[in-house]
């Protein structure tokens, strides 16, 4: 059986390249970099190589960029280390109805600690309007965190324009860059942010690895103490082989980004007049807007999305009704019912992420069995009326 792997925005397989440096320093370069003795030192030298990859990638210095376990550890630091820098100074937060649940439910556990958040709507294409920030904005407000690339239908956010009325106010900047970090230009300066937050699971590096830009000056309490690593921002002894992948990671990530773009692109494009044309009744989330070109987000009218992923394994592909954080859920998607989508059209979504590894043959072979699944899945359903 072909086997089809088209859910890289749940997680994405660590490259060759990315392996070997990886095990080089499970094996070889093992020493702890706060050691002074030469192991330490190799291994504090290839910390601070990985940060300037990032930190060019992201356009910023070295001293801004700090390293985490991945994107939930950095968001939380974010969200709670400014709640606690700024807490005299306001407590009021705004985020939008889309986010990640390491936003949302991080916001929530804040609510439980005093303070209040806005969440605002998206229109329904799924994007974000400024003014709709704008309004939000209070005295109390102390940070807007809106991300960058939504990871169930890959929609971008006008990120610049937000964060410069918001910083107009005098207040901090947030982005959840998660998605979108390696795979298109993000450089923090023309975005106006004063904090992003990345993860390398989405990026060919290793589960586990992740971090965050802080603009330096900005104000910051650290989430986890213990130790002086991370310059006093994240105690504990640094995953150094997971920084280390991710270093290598960024740096194929740049060699090619640009044509990287172009031919997932392209593959989206396929995948999307395919299903248009072969399938009735669907609809396809954000595709008037700009997005991310490796995620196609398809809803069925009248059937189960969990029904057609099923049905779609046993075929050999692999991809998801939404986010991996939700997966197991029975309720419609957090992101879908925000952007009003109609009820026929709820349950029955698809997330379709492609990869560096996904070709047009995949992308054929998905055209090839999908409509039937849908045509036989909608047969059985007794909501489904053509």
């Amino acid at each position: 059986m072909r086997q089809v792997y088209l859910d890289h925005n749940a997680t994405t397989p660590v490259l060759p390249e990315v392996l070997e440096a990886l095990l080089r320093y499970y094996r070889e370069d093992f020493g702890n970099p706060s050691s002074v003795h030469r192991y330490g030192r190799r291994t504090r030298v290839a910390i601070d190589d990985t940060r300037d990859c990032v930190a060019d990638i992201l356009g910023a210095p070295a001293s801004a960029v700090f390293f985490s376990s991945g994107g939930t550890e950095a968001n939380n630091t974010i969200l709670q280390g400014v709640a606690a820098a700024l807490k005299g100074h306001g407590r009021h937060l705004v985020t939008s109805q889309i986010e990640h649940p390491a936003v949302l439910d991080t916001c929530a556990y804040l609510t439980q600690q005093g303070y209040t958040v806005t969440c605002v709507p998206v229109d329904a294409h799924g994007v974000v309007d400024p003014e709709a920030i704008r309004e939000a904005l209070t005295d109390e407000t102390i940070l807007v965190s809106i991300m960058y690339a939504n990871n169930e239908t890959g929609v971008l956010q006008p990120i610049a324009d937000i964060a410069r009325l918001v910083r107009q106010r005098g207040i901090l900047m947030h982005t959840d860059a998660v998605q979108a970090f390696g795979k298109m230009p993000l450089r923090v300066e023309e975005l106006g942010v004063d904090f992003l937050s990345f993860s390398g699971h989405k990026l060919y590096a290793p589960k586990g690895i992740g971090g965050w830009y802080a603009r330096p000056g900005a104000p910051l309490h650290a989430l986890l103490h213990g130790g002086h690593q991370e310059r006093g921002m994240r105690a504990g002894t640094e995953h150094v082989a997971g920084i280390v992948a991710l270093g290598k990671a960024c740096a194929i990530a740049i060699s090619d980004m640009h044509q990287e773009w172009e031919r997932q692109q392209q593959l989206q494009q396929r995948l999307e007049h395919g299903i248009r044309e072969h399938i009735p009744e669907v609809r396809i989330q954000g595709a008037e807007v700009p997005r991310l070109p490796n995620t196609t987000n398809v809803a069925f009218a009248g059937v189960e999305g969990e029904s057609l992923m099923m049905s779609l394994d046993l075929q050999g592909v692999a991809l998801s009704t939404g986010s991996a954080c939700s997966s197991g859920s029975l309720e419609p998607s957090h992101v879908l019912r925000a952007m009003s989508v109609p009820a026929p059209y709820l349950h029955g979504a698809l997330r379709c992420s492609l990869g560096r590894g996904t070709t047009l043959a995949d992308i054929e072979y998905v055209l090839e069995i999908l409509p039937g699944i849908v045509q036989q899945t909608r047969a059985l359903s007794p909501s489904f009326v053509p």
